[in-house]
């Protein structure tokens, strides 16, 4: 009935609520100037998308002394570890429809700073992974800094990706306009309309091509390798010497942006010629148990088309494993002349793993420097410092 609800939510429906939500919040302003006078300390929310990160980034702010939380609609199976989860409520006929609104006006009364995505915000939005305006003109008018980071769909379009050159994510792809913004005109002038309506956009890795005039030097995805007393990311490093199968992990979220079929085909070709190697795919599976086997793995696949690592390498890396994955620019790394990665395309997948079956000792020595990097560069005590240091600009 929800869903059928939503299904003729037309845009002006939309628009007529946003703007009676602004009207509260203008009605409620002496609310919000209480709140701010008797606030001990800036509280911040980190919404959006419910991605393993956001919890992440938000218990780094708080070594800042922020009061950080996070906020979403919707939980997924890799993690449903956030602070105010209202997706019970969207269940919820007619009342499902209102909540967002009312999440707004709270946060209007409350946020000294919002973080999200550039997809979306807290109110739902007319176009395809774009802001809701009315939002973002509320957040200026009142005061609240509005802080975006990147996460790769809500910033990637296709002409600038093919432009990039072969291989890449859009060489597969068979959901064009649906996966990600996609058409270059309208990932233009909206993101010229984001610089000009929030506080700043960050952006990491492959993101950086998309958003110009983004601050590119946060590398903001975090491993709290304290989380269960330091259990979670405990490392297992590869043995340097077995006599078992290579066995290789692979955990795409989506095949056709990560280049599984080139992964599959080289395993494939390197079993046909009596080579020992297994293969394991990682999907649809909590991060609890994803992690549980990647501490089985030799070696770990990322991906060789997008260019740039994602979440798995680090965490990865955290359990000191080697990572395979095909990094386009070293501009995409934090301290490139630190990077473990064993460096792959397309077509050297094969050779790749042929010689890291040969060489067993490798993996374990590429495992632990993984490791090392992860504790230096991307911890959460290493990310809460890139952090402090940019808000500090806009303070």
């Amino acid at each position: 009935m929800l869903e059928r609800t939503r299904k003729y939510l037309s845009p002006l429906f939309v628009d007529s609520l946003s703007t009676l939500a602004l009207l509260c919040v203008l009605v409620l302003l002496p609310v919000r100037l209480v709140c701010q006078i008797f606030a001990r300390r800036t509280f911040s929310v980190w919404t959006g998308t419910p991605v393993l990160t956001l919890p992440v980034k938000a218990r780094a702010e708080k070594l800042l002394g922020v009061n950080a939380k996070t906020l979403v609609w919707q939980t997924s199976y890799i993690t449903d570890q956030f602070d105010i989860n209202l997706s019970r409520w969207k269940t919820t006929p007619i009342v499902g429809i209102l909540v967002p609104y009312v999440a707004f006006v709270w946060a209007c009364m409350r946020l000294n700073r919002l973080h999200s995505f550039c997809d979306r915000g807290i109110l739902p939005t007319k176009k395809f992974m774009q802001y809701n305006k009315i939002e973002l003109f509320t957040y200026r008018l009142i005061g609240i800094q509005v802080f975006l980071w990147t996460y790769g769909a809500d910033v990637r379009s296709r002409k600038r990706t093919m432009a990039l050159g072969t291989p890449n994510c859009c060489m597969d792809c068979t959901l064009v306009g649906k996966a990600c913004i996609c058409d270059d005109e309208v990932q233009s002038r909206y993101m010229a309309y984001l610089h000009r309506n929030v506080t700043a956009i960050f952006a990491l890795g492959d993101m950086t091509e998309y958003s110009q005039n983004s601050i590119d030097t946060l590398f903001f995805w975090p491993i709290d390798l304290n989380a269960k007393s330091g259990e979670k990311y405990i490392p297992v490093y590869p043995p340097e010497n077995r006599a078992s199968p290579l066995r290789v992990v692979h955990a795409p979220n989506h095949r056709m942006f990560k280049g599984t079929r080139f992964l599959e085909e080289a395993i494939d070709q390197l079993k046909r010629e009596g080579e020992s190697i297994e293969l394991i795919m990682v999907e649809r599976l909590s991060n609890e148990a994803a992690l549980s086997i990647y501490r089985s793995a030799d070696v770990i696949f990322d991906q060789c088309l997008i260019g740039s690592f994602g979440y798995t390498t680090l965490e990865a890396m955290a359990l000191g494993k080697p990572v395979m994955c095909f990094i386009r620019k070293e501009e995409y790394l934090l301290a490139p002349e630190e990077y473990p990665g064993i460096q792959i395309l397309p077509e050297t997948i094969a050779p790749t793993l042929r010689a890291l079956i040969e060489d067993r000792t490798s993996l374990n020595r590429i495992g632990r420097q993984g490791r090392i990097y992860v504790e230096k560069h991307f911890s959460i005590e290493a990310f809460s410092s890139r952090l402090g240091t940019a808000m500090q600009r806009f303070s």
